[in-house]
């Protein structure tokens, strides 16, 4: 629940409530979870717009998720953060580090 609360937190902050947010429960969904190749929860998926881009976490770096979720474009692109391969589905691990 924590990395629920978290994002929706960021997605207010950043989007305004311009965004549609989709909660599957993998116990009582698990063939979403399959369909989806959702290894491990929670894991966020962000489909649109391409590419596909997956963090696993409990989202609690704030600046991490957005640049996981390829939504910080300046701060990628004035080279302050380490930026990300950009080729197909990608994967990002986020935890209390």
């Amino acid at each position: 629940m924590r990395a629920l609360k978290t994002l929706k937190e960021i997605l207010e902050t950043e989007f305004s409530g311009v965004y549609a947010l989709k909660v599957i429960d993998v116990l009582k969904n698990p063939q979403l979870a399959e369909e989806d190749k959702i290894l491990a929860t929670p894991t966020l998926a962000k489909i649109l717009p391409p590419p596909v881009r997956r963090i696993i976490g409990d989202l609690s770096d704030r600046e991490r998720v957005l640049i996981g979720l390829d939504l910080l474009y300046e701060e990628l692109k004035e080279g302050e953060y380490t930026s990300l391969e950009a080729s197909g589905d990608e994967d990002m691990t986020l935890g209390d580090s």
